[in-house]
Protein backbone atom coordinates (compact mmCIF):
# COMPACT_ATOMS: atom_id res chain seq x y z
CA UNK A 1 0.00 0.00 0.00
CA UNK A 2 1.82 2.94 -0.97
CA UNK A 3 0.22 5.40 1.48
CA UNK A 4 1.15 4.18 4.18
CA UNK A 5 4.03 2.46 2.95
CA UNK A 6 5.52 4.96 0.67
CA UNK A 7 8.13 4.42 -2.02
CA UNK A 8 8.79 0.81 -1.52
CA UNK A 9 5.33 0.02 -2.56
CA UNK A 10 5.63 1.72 -5.57
CA UNK A 11 4.68 -0.16 -9.12
CA UNK A 12 7.00 1.42 -12.38
CA UNK A 13 4.61 -0.95 -14.95
CA UNK A 14 1.29 -1.15 -16.31
CA UNK A 15 1.65 -4.99 -16.18
CA UNK A 16 -0.62 -5.94 -13.25
CA UNK A 17 -3.06 -2.89 -14.16
CA UNK A 18 -4.10 -4.40 -17.97
CA UNK A 19 -4.03 -8.12 -16.51
CA UNK A 20 -6.29 -6.80 -14.25
CA UNK A 21 -8.17 -5.33 -16.87
CA UNK A 22 -8.14 -8.15 -19.38
CA UNK A 23 -9.53 -10.92 -16.37
CA UNK A 24 -12.46 -8.31 -15.97
CA UNK A 25 -13.44 -7.91 -19.44
CA UNK A 26 -12.51 -4.61 -19.94
CA UNK A 27 -15.11 -2.06 -17.48
CA UNK A 28 -13.52 0.88 -18.26
CA UNK A 29 -15.10 0.55 -21.49
CA UNK A 30 -18.22 0.37 -20.42
CA UNK A 31 -18.30 4.19 -18.87
CA UNK A 32 -17.69 7.77 -20.29
CA UNK A 33 -14.79 9.07 -17.89
CA UNK A 34 -12.68 12.72 -16.98
CA UNK A 35 -8.91 11.90 -15.78
CA UNK A 36 -7.50 14.06 -13.78
CA UNK A 37 -3.95 14.64 -12.61
CA UNK A 38 -1.52 17.42 -11.16
CA UNK A 39 0.69 17.78 -8.40
CA UNK A 40 -2.07 19.95 -6.63
CA UNK A 41 -5.69 20.48 -6.71
CA UNK A 42 -7.07 17.34 -8.88
CA UNK A 43 -9.09 16.00 -5.66
CA UNK A 44 -10.64 19.37 -5.61
CA UNK A 45 -10.56 19.73 -9.14
CA UNK A 46 -12.73 15.88 -9.01
CA UNK A 47 -15.34 16.77 -6.36
CA UNK A 48 -16.18 19.69 -7.86
CA UNK A 49 -16.88 18.20 -11.12
CA UNK A 50 -18.67 15.24 -10.31
CA UNK A 51 -20.63 17.52 -8.19
CA UNK A 52 -21.60 19.62 -11.14
CA UNK A 53 -22.60 16.54 -13.15
CA UNK A 54 -24.75 15.15 -10.38
CA UNK A 55 -26.57 18.48 -10.34
CA UNK A 56 -26.79 18.34 -13.71
CA UNK A 57 -29.01 14.75 -13.24
CA UNK A 58 -25.97 12.26 -14.30
CA UNK A 59 -25.16 8.93 -12.71
CA UNK A 60 -21.71 10.28 -11.96
CA UNK A 61 -19.46 8.01 -10.77
CA UNK A 62 -16.22 9.06 -8.35
CA UNK A 63 -12.77 7.62 -7.94
CA UNK A 64 -9.95 9.37 -5.34
CA UNK A 65 -7.07 9.00 -3.30
CA UNK A 66 -6.17 8.43 -0.54
CA UNK A 67 -8.73 8.11 1.80
CA UNK A 68 -9.05 10.12 5.27
CA UNK A 69 -11.48 7.82 7.18
CA UNK A 70 -12.53 5.68 5.39
CA UNK A 71 -11.28 3.26 2.36
CA UNK A 72 -14.85 3.70 0.34
CA UNK A 73 -14.13 7.12 0.06
CA UNK A 74 -12.51 6.28 -2.77
CA UNK A 75 -15.30 4.92 -4.83
CA UNK A 76 -18.25 6.87 -4.73
CA UNK A 77 -21.41 7.27 -7.23
CA UNK A 78 -23.53 10.49 -6.74
CA UNK A 79 -21.52 10.89 -3.84
CA UNK A 80 -22.51 7.31 -1.98
CA UNK A 81 -19.71 5.70 -0.85
CA UNK A 82 -19.67 1.68 -2.22
CA UNK A 83 -21.42 -0.04 0.48
CA UNK A 84 -18.85 -2.46 3.38
CA UNK A 85 -20.54 -5.62 1.38
CA UNK A 86 -19.74 -4.68 -1.87
CA UNK A 87 -15.70 -4.14 -0.75
CA UNK A 88 -16.28 -7.78 0.87
CA UNK A 89 -17.96 -9.81 -1.68
CA UNK A 90 -15.44 -7.94 -4.35
CA UNK A 91 -12.04 -8.69 -2.62
CA UNK A 92 -13.88 -12.76 -1.46
CA UNK A 93 -14.56 -12.95 -5.35
CA UNK A 94 -10.98 -11.63 -6.21
CA UNK A 95 -9.30 -14.32 -3.50
CA UNK A 96 -11.56 -16.83 -5.43
CA UNK A 97 -9.88 -16.15 -9.00
CA UNK A 98 -6.51 -15.43 -7.78
CA UNK A 99 -5.94 -19.22 -7.46
CA UNK A 100 -6.10 -19.68 -10.95
CA UNK A 101 -5.01 -15.99 -12.22
CA UNK A 102 -1.53 -16.35 -10.32
CA UNK A 103 -2.00 -12.62 -10.05
CA UNK A 104 -0.28 -10.52 -7.13
CA UNK A 105 -1.31 -7.05 -7.58
CA UNK A 106 -0.64 -4.17 -5.24
CA UNK A 107 -3.49 -2.07 -3.20
CA UNK A 108 -3.54 0.69 -5.60
CA UNK A 109 -3.73 -2.11 -8.42
CA UNK A 110 -6.59 -3.90 -6.76
CA UNK A 111 -8.61 -0.23 -5.45
CA UNK A 112 -8.80 1.09 -9.42
CA UNK A 113 -9.57 -2.69 -10.61
CA UNK A 114 -12.69 -2.05 -8.23
CA UNK A 115 -13.78 0.68 -8.76
CA UNK A 116 -13.67 0.50 -12.91
CA UNK A 117 -15.93 -2.76 -12.17
CA UNK A 118 -18.40 -1.07 -9.82
CA UNK A 119 -18.40 1.10 -12.03
CA UNK A 120 -19.48 -0.74 -15.37
CA UNK A 121 -21.49 -3.14 -13.15
CA UNK A 122 -23.60 0.29 -11.75
CA UNK A 123 -23.89 1.62 -15.06
CA UNK A 124 -22.80 5.08 -14.52
CA UNK A 125 -23.40 7.96 -17.17
CA UNK A 126 -19.64 8.76 -16.57
CA UNK A 127 -16.49 8.77 -14.06
CA UNK A 128 -14.48 11.24 -12.60
CA UNK A 129 -10.99 9.26 -12.56
CA UNK A 130 -8.17 11.21 -10.83
CA UNK A 131 -4.84 9.79 -10.81
CA UNK A 132 -3.07 8.52 -8.00
CA UNK A 133 0.86 8.96 -8.63
CA UNK A 134 2.01 10.83 -11.28
CA UNK A 135 0.17 9.77 -14.65
CA UNK A 136 2.05 7.74 -17.27
CA UNK A 137 2.34 5.25 -15.35
CA UNK A 138 -0.55 5.36 -12.97
CA UNK A 139 -3.13 2.62 -12.80
CA UNK A 140 -5.81 4.77 -14.11
CA UNK A 141 -3.76 5.47 -17.10
CA UNK A 142 -5.97 2.71 -19.46
CA UNK A 143 -8.71 4.70 -19.79
CA UNK A 144 -9.80 6.54 -23.22
CA UNK A 145 -11.61 9.47 -21.42
CA UNK A 146 -13.90 12.76 -22.72
CA UNK A 147 -10.96 15.12 -21.20
CA UNK A 148 -7.85 15.08 -19.66
CA UNK A 149 -6.88 17.41 -17.30
CA UNK A 150 -3.83 18.41 -15.39
CA UNK A 151 -3.85 20.98 -13.03
CA UNK A 152 -0.35 21.79 -12.09
CA UNK A 153 3.25 20.93 -11.34
CA UNK A 154 5.26 21.28 -8.30
CA UNK A 155 7.66 19.54 -6.82
CA UNK A 156 6.40 16.16 -5.13
CA UNK A 157 7.61 12.28 -5.38
CA UNK A 158 10.79 13.86 -6.96
CA UNK A 159 12.36 10.23 -5.73
CA UNK A 160 9.88 8.51 -8.20
CA UNK A 161 8.85 11.05 -10.67
CA UNK A 162 11.68 13.14 -11.20
CA UNK A 163 13.68 15.76 -9.28
CA UNK A 164 12.38 18.86 -11.57
CA UNK A 165 9.18 20.01 -13.20
CA UNK A 166 9.80 19.44 -16.86
CA UNK A 167 10.47 15.37 -15.65
CA UNK A 168 7.48 15.45 -13.53
CA UNK A 169 5.30 17.29 -16.29
CA UNK A 170 6.70 14.45 -18.41
CA UNK A 171 5.20 12.10 -16.30
CA UNK A 172 2.18 13.58 -15.25
CA UNK A 173 1.46 14.29 -19.25
CA UNK A 174 1.57 10.76 -20.00
CA UNK A 175 -2.15 10.83 -19.60
CA UNK A 176 -2.94 12.48 -22.70
CA UNK A 177 -4.13 10.78 -24.85
CA UNK A 178 -4.51 10.82 -28.98
CA UNK A 179 -6.97 13.31 -30.37
CA UNK A 180 -8.62 13.70 -26.89
CA UNK A 181 -8.56 17.09 -25.77
CA UNK A 182 -6.30 17.96 -22.59
CA UNK A 183 -7.06 21.01 -20.44
CA UNK A 184 -4.20 22.49 -18.33
CA UNK A 185 -4.78 24.49 -15.40
CA UNK A 186 -1.52 26.76 -14.66
CA UNK A 187 0.76 28.30 -17.09
CA UNK A 188 4.36 27.45 -16.41
CA UNK A 189 7.89 28.48 -17.68
CA UNK A 190 8.85 25.25 -17.25
CA UNK A 191 6.22 22.49 -17.95
CA UNK A 192 4.25 24.64 -20.90
CA UNK A 193 6.81 23.81 -24.02
CA UNK A 194 6.42 20.04 -22.85
CA UNK A 195 2.37 19.61 -22.67
CA UNK A 196 2.16 21.64 -25.52
CA UNK A 197 4.96 19.41 -27.58
CA UNK A 198 2.99 15.68 -26.29
CA UNK A 199 -0.57 16.95 -27.05
CA UNK A 200 0.85 17.86 -30.41
CA UNK A 201 2.70 14.50 -31.09
CA UNK A 202 -0.90 12.86 -30.02
CA UNK A 203 -2.69 15.58 -32.06
CA UNK A 204 -5.08 16.73 -28.51
CA UNK A 205 -5.85 19.91 -28.62
CA UNK A 206 -4.73 21.51 -25.53
CA UNK A 207 -5.99 24.61 -23.21
CA UNK A 208 -4.57 26.41 -20.50
CA UNK A 209 -7.32 27.32 -18.28
CA UNK A 210 -5.68 30.45 -16.60
CA UNK A 211 -5.09 32.35 -19.29
CA UNK A 212 -9.23 31.91 -20.46
CA UNK A 213 -10.39 32.47 -17.20
CA UNK A 214 -9.47 35.08 -14.10
CA UNK A 215 -10.56 34.33 -10.86
CA UNK A 216 -11.29 37.12 -7.88
CA UNK A 217 -11.89 36.86 -4.22
CA UNK A 218 -14.92 38.87 -3.67
CA UNK A 219 -16.11 38.29 -0.03
CA UNK A 220 -17.31 35.41 2.46
CA UNK A 221 -20.68 34.69 2.97
CA UNK A 222 -22.61 34.63 5.89
CA UNK A 223 -22.38 31.10 5.99
CA UNK A 224 -18.37 30.65 5.60
CA UNK A 225 -18.70 29.87 1.95
CA UNK A 226 -16.16 31.80 -0.80
CA UNK A 227 -18.60 34.24 -2.80
CA UNK A 228 -16.33 34.72 -6.71
CA UNK A 229 -15.91 36.60 -9.51
CA UNK A 230 -15.01 35.03 -12.78
CA UNK A 231 -13.96 37.20 -15.72
CA UNK A 232 -13.08 35.93 -19.10
CA UNK A 233 -11.68 38.28 -21.77
CA UNK A 234 -12.53 41.23 -19.00
CA UNK A 235 -16.11 40.27 -19.34
CA UNK A 236 -18.07 39.36 -15.47
CA UNK A 237 -19.19 35.61 -17.08
CA UNK A 238 -19.50 34.40 -13.75
CA UNK A 239 -20.60 37.28 -11.07
CA UNK A 240 -21.06 35.80 -7.43
CA UNK A 241 -20.26 32.19 -7.71
CA UNK A 242 -20.74 30.54 -4.44
CA UNK A 243 -18.03 28.09 -3.22
CA UNK A 244 -18.62 25.73 -0.32
CA UNK A 245 -15.29 24.87 -0.61
CA UNK A 246 -13.09 27.70 1.77
CA UNK A 247 -9.56 27.34 0.81
CA UNK A 248 -8.69 30.35 -1.41
CA UNK A 249 -6.21 28.33 -3.12
CA UNK A 250 -9.90 27.03 -4.55
CA UNK A 251 -9.89 30.20 -7.10
CA UNK A 252 -6.72 28.77 -8.58
CA UNK A 253 -8.54 25.54 -9.58
CA UNK A 254 -11.83 27.01 -10.97
CA UNK A 255 -10.73 28.20 -13.94
CA UNK A 256 -9.49 24.35 -14.84
CA UNK A 257 -13.30 23.35 -13.75
CA UNK A 258 -15.13 26.13 -16.12
CA UNK A 259 -12.79 25.57 -19.26
CA UNK A 260 -13.49 22.04 -18.77
CA UNK A 261 -16.72 21.67 -18.47
CA UNK A 262 -16.65 24.75 -21.37
CA UNK A 263 -15.37 21.23 -23.66
CA UNK A 264 -17.98 18.75 -22.21
CA UNK A 265 -20.79 21.12 -22.80
CA UNK A 266 -19.47 21.05 -26.80
CA UNK A 267 -19.22 17.56 -26.77
CA UNK A 268 -22.69 17.43 -26.13
CA UNK A 269 -22.97 16.85 -22.52
CA UNK A 270 -26.04 19.11 -20.74
CA UNK A 271 -24.88 21.43 -18.30
CA UNK A 272 -26.37 24.50 -17.46
CA UNK A 273 -25.09 27.36 -15.86
CA UNK A 274 -27.77 26.70 -13.02
CA UNK A 275 -26.34 22.96 -12.99
CA UNK A 276 -22.21 25.01 -12.41
CA UNK A 277 -23.88 27.49 -9.86
CA UNK A 278 -25.76 24.98 -7.69
CA UNK A 279 -22.95 21.97 -7.76
CA UNK A 280 -19.92 24.78 -6.96
CA UNK A 281 -22.03 26.03 -3.78
CA UNK A 282 -22.58 22.28 -3.14
CA UNK A 283 -19.40 20.35 -3.11
CA UNK A 284 -18.75 19.39 0.15
CA UNK A 285 -22.55 18.11 0.32
CA UNK A 286 -22.79 16.24 -2.76
CA UNK A 287 -19.34 14.66 -2.84
CA UNK A 288 -18.26 15.09 1.09
CA UNK A 289 -15.26 16.24 -0.01
CA UNK A 290 -12.57 16.54 3.14
CA UNK A 291 -9.56 18.07 4.58
CA UNK A 292 -9.48 21.17 2.42
CA UNK A 293 -9.36 24.03 4.51
CA UNK A 294 -12.00 22.05 6.81
CA UNK A 295 -13.50 23.97 10.17
CA UNK A 296 -13.30 21.11 12.90
CA UNK A 297 -14.31 23.61 15.90
CA UNK A 298 -14.80 27.25 16.93
CA UNK A 299 -13.62 29.87 20.05
CA UNK A 300 -10.42 28.71 19.60
CA UNK A 301 -10.67 28.18 15.42
CA UNK A 302 -10.03 24.72 14.47
CA UNK A 303 -8.48 24.21 10.70
CA UNK A 304 -7.24 20.84 8.93
CA UNK A 305 -5.78 20.69 5.60
CA UNK A 306 -4.00 18.13 3.52
CA UNK A 307 -1.54 20.41 1.46
CA UNK A 308 1.32 18.33 2.35
CA UNK A 309 4.01 19.86 -0.28
CA UNK A 310 5.59 23.47 -0.74
CA UNK A 311 2.95 24.54 -3.03
CA UNK A 312 0.34 23.54 -0.69
CA UNK A 313 2.08 24.82 2.26
CA UNK A 314 2.57 27.68 0.31
CA UNK A 315 -1.46 28.11 -0.11
CA UNK A 316 -2.12 26.98 3.52
CA UNK A 317 0.42 29.88 4.75
CA UNK A 318 -1.39 32.10 2.87
CA UNK A 319 -4.63 31.71 4.23
CA UNK A 320 -3.46 31.90 7.59
CA UNK A 321 -2.11 35.36 6.99
CA UNK A 322 -5.40 36.12 5.92
CA UNK A 323 -7.30 34.85 9.03
CA UNK A 324 -7.81 36.98 11.79
CA UNK A 325 -6.46 35.37 14.82
CA UNK A 326 -4.54 36.49 18.60
CA UNK A 327 -2.29 33.43 18.80
CA UNK A 328 -1.26 30.65 16.25
CA UNK A 329 -0.73 27.10 17.57
CA UNK A 330 0.34 24.80 14.65
CA UNK A 331 0.53 20.91 14.76
CA UNK A 332 2.61 19.09 12.38
CA UNK A 333 3.69 16.31 11.17
CA UNK A 334 4.88 14.75 7.98
CA UNK A 335 6.62 11.30 6.61
CA UNK A 336 9.90 10.10 6.68
CA UNK A 337 10.33 9.09 3.09
CA UNK A 338 10.43 13.14 2.63
CA UNK A 339 12.88 15.88 3.37
CA UNK A 340 11.02 18.34 5.62
CA UNK A 341 13.57 21.18 5.29
CA UNK A 342 11.64 23.17 2.44
CA UNK A 343 8.19 22.84 3.84
CA UNK A 344 9.75 23.76 7.36
CA UNK A 345 11.22 26.73 5.67
CA UNK A 346 7.99 27.98 4.53
CA UNK A 347 5.94 27.71 7.83
CA UNK A 348 5.67 30.96 9.87
CA UNK A 349 7.53 31.83 12.76
CA UNK A 350 5.34 33.35 14.83
CA UNK A 351 3.72 30.37 16.01
CA UNK A 352 3.46 27.53 18.98
CA UNK A 353 4.10 24.55 17.29
CA UNK A 354 3.38 20.89 18.28
CA UNK A 355 5.19 18.39 16.61
CA UNK A 356 4.00 15.01 15.69
CA UNK A 357 4.05 11.35 14.61
CA UNK A 358 0.80 10.22 12.81
CA UNK A 359 0.16 6.18 13.71
CA UNK A 360 1.67 4.84 10.77
CA UNK A 361 5.39 3.27 10.06
CA UNK A 362 5.88 5.63 7.30
CA UNK A 363 5.63 8.82 9.48
CA UNK A 364 8.91 10.88 10.51
CA UNK A 365 9.84 10.51 14.29
CA UNK A 366 8.35 13.77 15.90
CA UNK A 367 11.56 14.24 18.14
CA UNK A 368 13.61 14.50 15.03
CA UNK A 369 10.97 16.83 13.69
CA UNK A 370 11.52 19.52 16.22
CA UNK A 371 14.84 19.17 16.09
CA UNK A 372 15.18 19.95 12.51
CA UNK A 373 12.74 22.88 13.08
CA UNK A 374 14.49 24.57 15.81
CA UNK A 375 17.71 24.71 13.56
CA UNK A 376 15.09 27.13 11.03
CA UNK A 377 13.86 29.02 13.94
CA UNK A 378 10.52 27.11 14.90
CA UNK A 379 9.84 26.72 18.44
CA UNK A 380 7.87 23.89 20.10
CA UNK A 381 7.04 20.68 21.62
CA UNK A 382 7.00 17.26 20.52
CA UNK A 383 4.19 14.65 21.06
CA UNK A 384 3.58 10.94 20.26
CA UNK A 385 0.43 11.41 18.76
CA UNK A 386 -1.82 13.98 16.95
CA UNK A 387 -4.51 13.33 19.63
CA UNK A 388 -2.63 14.36 22.49
CA UNK A 389 -1.18 17.62 20.25
CA UNK A 390 -4.82 18.69 19.83
CA UNK A 391 -5.73 18.09 23.74
CA UNK A 392 -2.17 20.23 24.47
CA UNK A 393 -3.04 22.87 21.96
CA UNK A 394 -6.89 23.08 23.41
CA UNK A 395 -5.77 23.38 26.54
CA UNK A 396 -3.02 26.35 25.97
CA UNK A 397 -5.02 28.25 22.76
CA UNK A 398 -7.56 31.22 23.78
CA UNK A 399 -11.20 31.41 22.41
CA UNK A 400 -9.35 33.94 19.97
CA UNK A 401 -6.89 31.71 18.57
CA UNK A 402 -6.38 29.75 15.75
CA UNK A 403 -5.66 25.74 15.84
CA UNK A 404 -4.15 24.43 12.56
CA UNK A 405 -3.41 20.93 12.34
CA UNK A 406 -1.55 19.53 8.78
CA UNK A 407 1.70 18.84 7.15
CA UNK A 408 0.55 15.54 6.25
CA UNK A 409 -2.24 13.58 4.81
CA UNK A 410 -2.31 11.01 8.02
CA UNK A 411 -2.19 13.53 10.57
CA UNK A 412 -5.24 15.55 9.02
CA UNK A 413 -7.11 11.21 8.80
CA UNK A 414 -6.28 11.05 12.45
CA UNK A 415 -7.60 14.33 13.44
CA UNK A 416 -10.94 13.53 11.19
Amino acid sequence: MFQRKGPVAYKDNLENTIKLDDLYNHPHRNFKSIHIAGTNGKGSVSHMLASIFQNAGYKTGLYTSPHLKDFRERIRINGEKISEQEVVDWVTNFRERQKQWKIEPSFFELTVAMAFDYFSFQHVDIAIIEVGLGGRLDSTNIISPELSIITNIGLDHTNLLGNSLEKIANEKGGIIKKGIPVVVGTTQTETTDIFEKIARSRSAEIYFADQEYKTQYSMLGMDGSQIVSVERKGKNVYPDLKLDLKGIYQLKNLPSVLKSVDLLIKQGWKISEKNIYDGLKSVVKHTELLGRWQVLGNNPQIVCDTGHNEDGIKAIVSQIQNTAYKDLHFIYGTVADKNPEPMLRLLPKNARYYFVKANIERAADEVKLKETALKLDLHGVSYPSVMEALKAAKSSADKNDLIFVGGSTFVVAEIL
